[in-house]
C-alpha cells in the first residue's frame, strides 16, 4: 500500500500494531521449526495486501506478484481496486449527503528488491531488502447532496471528488517465510516524492458563496480521513477553486500475506 499522506491516525495505528504483533508471533514460531535442509527453489509468490482495506475499507482488494531473479534480487508488481473512505459530514446543518452515486479506485505499483547479503542468512525472497518503487493511486467518489443555500432554500447538488497520486521512492522491508509456502511481507519504511492532484466538481446550480461553503465541508472531511492532508494539499486553493495540485512528500508502508510456488 501507498500511504500517500504522511502520518497515521490512532485507530489505524492500533489496527496495524495488532496485525504486526500477530504476524511476528507466527513468523518467529515458524522460524524456530525450520531447518537448513536443501529444498527445491520456489521463485514465485502471490501476495494479498492486508493494509489497504484497513484505511480504505472493504472496497480495496490488491494482489501482488513477486518473482525471484537470483539469490539476492527480485521484483514485484501490485494491482487492484481502491476504496475512497466515507466522508463524515452526513449530518451537517448546512450540507448533508443524501446518496452515494458511485465510487471507484485503482492501485498499481512496482518495485525492485535487493536482499542484503550481509544482513540475511537465507537467500531471496527471505529477509531484509531495500530498493526503489513506483506507485499510482486513484480515488473517485460521486455524491448527491442536500445543501442549504444562503437564500434559505435547500438545493439538490451533485459532486464528483477525485484524487490522483504518483509516487517514486525507496523502501526498506522484511519478508518472513513460514513453513516454506507462506510469506509475510512487510514494507516498513518507504519515503518518496509524490505528485497529488485533487479535484472536486460541483453542480452548476450553486452560487459562488454556496460552492465555497460546500468545498470547505469537503476539505474538512478529507483532512479528517487522510492524516497529514494539510501538509501536502493547499487548503486555500481547494476551497476557492475546487482543485489542488502539488508535489510533496509521499510514504509507502504495507503488510502482505503470500503463497509461494
Amino acid at each position: 500500500m501507498l500511504m500517500f499522506i504522511p502520518g497515521i491516525a490512532k485507530s489505524h495505528l492500533v489496527k496495524v500494531s495488532c496485525i504486526l504483533s500477530l504476524l511476528c508471533f507466527f513468523a518467529f514460531s515458524s522460524i524456530a521449526q525450520q531447518t537448513d535442509k536443501p529444498q527445491k527453489d520456489l521463485k514465485n509468490t502471490i501476495h494479498v495486501n492486508l493494509t489497504n482495506p484497513i484505511f480504505s475499507g472493504g472496497r480495496s482488494f490488491i494482489l501482488g506478484y513477486e518473482r525471484v531473479l537470483n539469490k539476492r534480487r527480485s521484483f514485484s508488481v501490485n494491482l487492484g481496486t481502491n476504496g475512497f473512505p466515507s466522508l463524515n459530514i452526513i449530518n451537517s446543518d448546512s450540507a448533508k449527503i443524501s446518496t452515494i452515486r458511485g465510487q471507484k479506485g485503482f492501485n498499481a505499483s512496482v518495485d525492485y528488491r535487493f536482499y542484503l547479503a550481509k544482513e540475511n542468512k537465507y537467500v531471496a525472497p527471505r529477509g531484509v531488502y531495500i530498493g526503489p518503487y513506483y506507485s499510482f493511486n486513484y480515488f473517485d467518489k460521486k455524491h448527491n447532496w442536500q445543501v442549504k443555500s444562503t437564500s434559505g432554500s435547500t438545493l439538490n447538488v451533485e459532486s464528483d471528488v477525485s484524487l490522483t497520486i504518483h509516487t517514486i521512492g525507496a523502501q526498506l522491508g522484511y519478508q518472513f517465510i513460514l513453513w516454506r509456502r507462506l510469506a509475510i511481507d512487510m514494507i516498513l519504511l518507504g519515503p518518496g516524492v509524490a505528485g497529488y492532484n485533487l479535484k472536486a466538481e460541483l453542480g452548476s446550480n450553486l452560487s459562488v458563496s454556496d460552492k465555497e461553503k460546500l468545498l470547505e465541508k469537503l476539505n474538512d472531511a478529507l483532512a479528517d480521513k487522510f492524516p497529514g492532508y494539510s501538509l501536502v494539499i493547499n487548503d486555500t486553493d481547494f476551497q476557492k477553486r475546487g482543485t489542488a495540485k502539488t508535489t510533496s512528500l509521499g510514504f509507502r508502508y504495507m503488510i502482505q500475506v503470500g503463497f509461494r510456488f
